[in-house]
C-alpha cells in the first residue's frame, strides 16, 4: 500500500514595494477583459519550456510503469519500493528516496492532476522568476514534503504534489494582494489557508500518532471519513512551507531597483520574440 502525495530604510521599502507590485501585476488575475487575460496566460503557458519538460518526464515515467504492468506487479513494484519514500527505506540508507518519490505516481489520475498543477502554477512562476527558480521551488517542495512525511506520515509515499503545493504557495506569497480567480480571496489568504488546512489534517492523521490530535482523527475515521487521510497531508504541509520560504527569500531586500528593471526588460524582450 502506498500513500499518494496529493496525501536606507525608505529606499529598500520602495524597492520591495516595486518588486511585489511587479510580481502581483503578472501573477494571478487582473481586472482587465477575461479573454485578454486568457490569451495572456495561454501565451505564457506555451512559452514555459521548463514546466513542459518536467511534465514530459513525469508522463514518460508513468507510461513506463504502465508498460511494465502497473505498480502492483513486478518489476514496477520493486521500482516503487526502491524509489518511493518510506521511513524504513530511508533509514536503511536509501537517502535518494527523499527526492525520487516525486517522480512516481499512483496512476494516470494522480500524475494528470499534478501535471495540471505544474502547468497552471509553474508556468506563471517560470514567467515571473525564471526557469531555474521554478525548478528549484519544485525540488524544495518535494524534499521538504518528504521530510515532513518522514516525521508525521506513514507508509510509502509517491507523487510530486509536495512540489505542486510549493508552487502554489510560492505564487500566493509573491502576489499576496492579488485575487485568485475564481475564488474571492487574496493570494495571502489562500496561501495561509492552504498551510493551515494541511497542518491540521497532518496533525490529526491517526498515522501520525500525536496524542490528543490522534483522537480527533480516529473520531473522523469512525464517522466514515477515512478518505480524508488517504492523501499525504504532511507532504503537502512541508511542500507549502517550502514555497512560502522560497517566496519570502525571493522578496528579500537584497536587490536594486535597476536590477529589477533590467530583469523585467529582458523577460519582456524574450516574450516579444
Amino acid at each position: 500500500m502506498f500513500l499518494a502525495a496529493n496525501r536606507g530604510h525608505e529606499s529598500w521599502s520602495e524597492i520591495r514595494h516595486d518588486r511585489r507590485a511587479n510580481f502581483s501585476s503578472r501573477a494571478m488575475t487582473s481586472g482587465g477583459a477575461p479573454f485578454t487575460d486568457l490569451r495572456h496566460h495561454l501565451r505564457q503557458l506555451v512559452r514555459s519550456p521548463g514546466v513542459w519538460s518536467l511534465v514530459a518526464v513525469l508522463l514518460s515515467i508513468q507510461a513506463l510503469v504502465c508498460l511494465a504492468g502497473g505498480h502492483d506487479l513486478p518489476p514496477a513494484r520493486e521500482w516503487f519500493e526502491t524509489f518511493g519514500l518510506s521511513r524504513d527505506g530511508f533509514l536503511a540508507g536509501k537517502i535518494w528516496q527523499i527526492a525520487s518519490y516525486g517522480l512516481l505516481h499512483g496512476g494516470w489520475w494522480h500524475v494528470g492532476l499534478n501535471a495540471g498543477f505544474i502547468l497552471l502554477f509553474g508556468s506563471r512562476i517560470e514567467h515571473m522568476a525564471g526557469r531555474g527558480t521554478m525548478l528549484l521551488a519544485v525540488l524544495a517542495g518535494v524534499v521538504c514534503g518528504g521530510v515532513a512525511h518522514l516525521l508525521l506520515g506513514d507508509g510509502l509515499l509517491v507523487g510530486i504534489s509536495g512540489g505542486c503545493m510549493a508552487l502554489l504557495v510560492f505564487l500566493t506569497t509573491l502576489s499576496p494582494d492579488s485575487r485568485m480567480a475564481p475564488l474571492p480571496v487574496s493570494g495571502r489568504s489562500l496561501g495561509l489557508g492552504i498551510l493551515f488546512a494541511a497542518g491540521i489534517l497532518a496533525l490529526v492523521d491517526p498515522a501520525a500518532g500525536i496524542p490528543g490530535f490522534r483522537d480527533v482523527g480516529t473520531w473522523v475515521v469512525k464517522r466514515g471519513w477515512a478518505v480524508w487521510f488517504q492523501m499525504g497531508h504532511a507532504c503537502h504541509l512541508g511542500g507549502g512551507l517550502a514555497g512560502w520560504i522560497a517566496g519570502r527569500w525571493l522578496l528579500r531586500p537584497r536587490v536594486t531597483l535597476e536590477s529589477l528593471r533590467r530583469n523585467r526588460m529582458r523577460r519582456e524582450a524574450e516574450e516579444s520574440r
